[in-house]
């Protein structure tokens, strides 16, 4: 019996944790079954041996060993804190956990509103906001003694590249992220160590555009932030007897141009080697400090992760082609050798075209290109800073000869969530579908949920990411990513409840329009919807309350906004709406399906309401728990006088209208059964296809299975005819799409106006696969799988599914197998939690352990 994986916040060895109340998790790992915790015991202390004791709990009856709350004195900023666990179990006692750490940010008072205290200095003069120029700062000191221990704190209007004596002090890239900056900007910690000596030293730093000062959105603007880069940073260095030395941003550092001479998010960058050690630095400039909070890092920080080679291919138009292998997100490394002032430029590209030649129609204004001058006289090698691309291939436009192909490198890059899920069935389509829902995310999970990756687009569109939140809180450990994200969501909040569109909110900021989008760029049903539903799935797949706790304003505010707009506070008829979102049942040449707005806008009304319902009875706020369930039954029985025939037909005849009545129990007792026999016949007239778009789709399968129609369920799963998800998987698809017919049958392209070839969003089947064939779901009764309900349904003939979840208590896994009549289940249930096993044949409860169970196939 032992103590492993301790983490604080849930993350392990957390450096400049900003949470002052933190707490801690623990796994345990145990041979026995049935095994459960009854006592908990922490000690914290200021040194790993313990002997600087600065808290005990003491023992506390409690099995509780996720999220538990340190109690002890206040914390004291910039300090490491070691900690170590005891328990006592159903089968017996551990010793002291190892020790593990976690070291606290600067003093949470600087983070409030315009009380940041470090200078922010800046390389550029206030009129430079047209430049797409990298900048460089450096500041030389002198170290009169070895070091011991040093830290940096760092933040940039724009994104920043920090080095002590040029070496770079983290692998992290597009540091400090993308926030709400009018309200909120990250700063990060950094233990520099290591990088300083005794004596000349040098603090550097690379600023570029990004966000803050670059070119976004299709309307090609910039400046939505600011015009001027800039970094603030503190150096806080100690020796061994106790010297220290303290250096900030100030008047003295220097600033220059430098030799990444254009970066741009949207379009690549131009590097000129030349310039290197040619500067001529001039001293920066100190200017006015933001008036926002500056907080420190709150998710993971976004770093390299694999890396592909690259396979030279042939296309008709030829040309320097090479294919990774992988539709992904990151960038191109590559080593060159010439002479001075040759160039070698790379273009990216996410697919092919019909006649197997280089595409790149789709990606509108974004040129994702990246052009390199030689400095000559040996190798060189480079990768870019400041501009991620979206592609699976590149053509060398100029300067192949050059390029040593061998050593092309595609380096894929997102934020740093831990995966949690394994899955693999009987259906190599559905194997792949599983690697394209995966992948999808993964290149969309670069600090904000975006859209897509390669287009003059990549916004946090607030409606992918409320479909897709379940999906992604299965496949990886994203209550950092997300707390992260909805505290933007929060902040860009309108006054009157109503969230953007996008987070952050570009299109507010935008002083060009988007004709099609109505009036403020908020407020769309299943978007802001994201505000409700965002929460409750982290909150259900990781058990975090605190997250649901400090949302409660927010979702209470979307509701409430929308009650206000809604006919008798009801029935939400007005405003602008995406609705069922580039449906497959929309008028020729319309992004709008055909399910009424009124209908989607009210069914999601509803289901928000009852979440939020659910959510104050969570956090004990009895009275709004009253209050908000009695409005979801008027908003149903609204709905049901709006949209039933007194028969109990639904009068939108669309599938959407079915699917999202079925699952948000719209429809009453009595009419179900003509619901999901109109659904069936819909279903029916279109060969067994979907017509869904970004409301509908991702909840088809869970209202046909939930109707009692699971064959139907996976029938349309197993399509692989267009329009399917398994018709992508036929066409060669690594990532989802974000049409169903974004490379058409005949090999033609949709229109170049909106064609992504990773868009994570209909990927949110993703959810129900791992539910109903991995057979692994969440209890909101006890959530972050604290009780595990097992109940594979096996359909479509499938005969194996394996599926290995790695959850805050450990390992839980579900492997099923059809053979010669007979249905063998494996199942592992985690120590300290317990599980329900549900079968055609009744339900059979379980502690921990691993198990076997052989009943007949369904």
């Amino acid at each position: 019996m032992t103590v492993y994986d301790l983490r604080t916040e849930n993350q392990t060895r957390p450096l400049g944790l900003g949470e002052f109340h933190p707490r801690f998790s623990w796994k345990l790992r145990a041979e026995e079954k049935n095994v459960a915790q009854k006592t908990w015991q922490v000690q914290v202390s200021t040194n790993d041996t313990f002997t600087k004791l600065f808290w005990d709990s003491g023992v506390v009856t409690s099995d509780q060993s996720h999220f538990v709350p340190y109690s002890g004195p206040a914390l004291s900023p910039q300090t490491r804190y070691w900690f170590r666990v005891k328990v006592t179990t159903t089968a017996g006692n551990t010793e002291w956990s190892g020790a593990e750490w976690f070291e606290t940010a600067l003093d949470p008072k600087f983070s409030m509103p315009g009380k940041w205290n470090l200078p922010f200095i800046s390389p550029e003069g206030p009129k430079e906001g047209k430049s797409s120029a990298a900048k460089a700062l450096k500041k030389e000191f002198s170290l009169p003694f070895v070091p011991v221990s040093a830290r940096v704190y760092a933040t940039a209007l724009g994104l920043y590249e920090l080095t002590v004596n040029g070496k770079k002090v983290s692998e992290a890239v597009f540091t400090p992220g993308w926030t709400a900056y009018q309200k909120r900007l990250a700063y990060q910690t950094y233990d520099v160590t290591a990088l300083l000596k005794k004596g000349a030293n040098q603090l550097g730093a690379l600023l570029g555009p990004g966000w803050y000062k670059g070119e976004l959105t299709w309307m090609r603007s910039r400046n939505l932030w600011g015009k001027q880069l800039a970094l603030s940073a503190l150096l806080e260095v100690t020796g061994s007897d106790g010297q220290s030395l303290t250096l900030t941003t100030d008047g003295s550092w220097l600033a220059a141009e430098s030799a990444l001479t254009y970066t741009e998010i949207y379009h690549g960058e131009v590097y000129d080697a030349r310039r290197e050690s040619t500067e001529i630095w001039v001293a920066a400039q100190v200017i006015k400090t933001p008036k926002i909070s500056i907080v420190a890092q709150e998710g993971p920080l976004v770093l390299p992760q694999e890396r592909f080679a690259a396979k030279k291919i042939v296309t008709p138009q030829g040309g320097e082609v090479y294919d990774f292998g992988q539709v992904l997100t990151g960038w191109v490394k590559f080593t060159v050798q010439g002479k001075a002032g040759d160039k070698v430029v790379l273009s990216h590209a996410e697919t092919l075209d019909a006649k197997g030649n280089f595409y790149t129609k789709n990606l509108r204004n974004a040129r994702q290109r990246i052009e390199y001058t030689l400095k000559g006289g040996g190798k060189e090698t480079f990768e870019p800073r400041f501009s991620f691309q979206g592609f699976r291939y590149i053509r060398i436009e100029e300067g192949a000869a050059l390029v040593d192909t061998k050593k092309l490198e595609a380096v894929v890059l997102h934020s740093a969530m831990t995966p949690s899920l394994e899955f693999e069935c009987s259906h190599a389509g559905l194997n792949q579908l599983h690697h394209n829902i995966n992948w999808g995310w993964k290149g969309n999970a670069l600090d904000v949920p975006t859209d897509c990756p390669q287009r003059d687009e990549r916004l946090g569109w607030s409606g992918d990411a409320q479909i897709f939140a379940a999906t992604a809180a299965r496949l990886y450990q994203v209550d950092g990513f997300f707390r992260k994200w909805l505290r933007d969501v929060r902040a860009d909040q309108h006054a009157d409840g109503s969230i953007p569109f996008v987070i952050p909110d570009v299109l507010l900021r935008n002083p060009k329009k988007e004709p099609m989008m109505k009036g403020s760029p908020a407020g769309s049903t299943g978007w802001g919807d994201v505000a409700v539903i965002g929460p409750w799935q982290v909150w259900l797949a990781s058990g975090d309350q605190r997250l649901l706790d400090e949302s409660w304003p927010m979702m209470k505010g979307w509701v409430d906004f929308i009650r206000g707009k809604a006919r008798d506070g009801l029935l939400w008829d007005t405003g602008f709406h995406f609705g069922d979102w580039v449906a497959l049942d929309a008028k020729e040449g319309s992004f709008f399906g055909a399910t009424p707005n009124d209908l989607t806008a009210t069914a999601y009304y509803a289901y928000s309401t009852e979440l939020l319902a659910k959510t104050a009875r969570i956090l004990g706020k009895e009275k709004e728990a009253t209050t908000y369930e009695k409005l979801h039954g008027r908003i149903v029985k609204a709905f049901q006088t709006e949209f039933l025939t007194p028969r109990g037909r639904l009068a939108a005849r669309t599938q959407t209208a079915h699917i999202l009545a079925l699952v948000f129990g719209l429809i009453p007792q009595e009419h179900q059964a003509r619901t999901i026999a109109d659904l069936a016949a819909l279903l029916e007239e279109t060969d067994g296809h979907l017509t869904t778009g970004f409301l509908g789709t991702p909840a088809f399968c869970d209202a046909l299975t939930g109707a009692g129609r699971l064959d139907l369920a996976y029938q349309l799963l197993l399509k692989e005819d267009y329009p399917s998800w398994l018709y992508q998987v036929s066409k060669g698809a690594t990532t989802v799409w974000e049409h169903w017919d974004g490379l058409k049958p005949d090999g033609t392209m949709w229109s170049t106006k909106m064609n992504s070839f990773n868009h994570y969003a209909y990927g949110a089947v993703g959810d129900w696969m791992y539910r109903t064939i991995g057979g692994i779901t969440l209890d909101p009764k006890a959530p972050g799988y604290k009780h595990i309900v097992f109940q594979p349904q096996p359909g479509g003939g499938l005969t194996h599914s394996k599926q290995k979840v790695e959850s805050a208590y450990g390992p839980v896994s579900m492997e099923w197998t059809i053979a010669e009549g007979t249905w063998t289940l494996n199942f592992e249930v985690p120590p300290n939690t317990t599980a329900t096993l549900v079968l055609p044949s009744g339900t059979t409860q379980y502690g921990s352990g691993k198990n076997t169970v052989t009943v007949p196939a369904p």
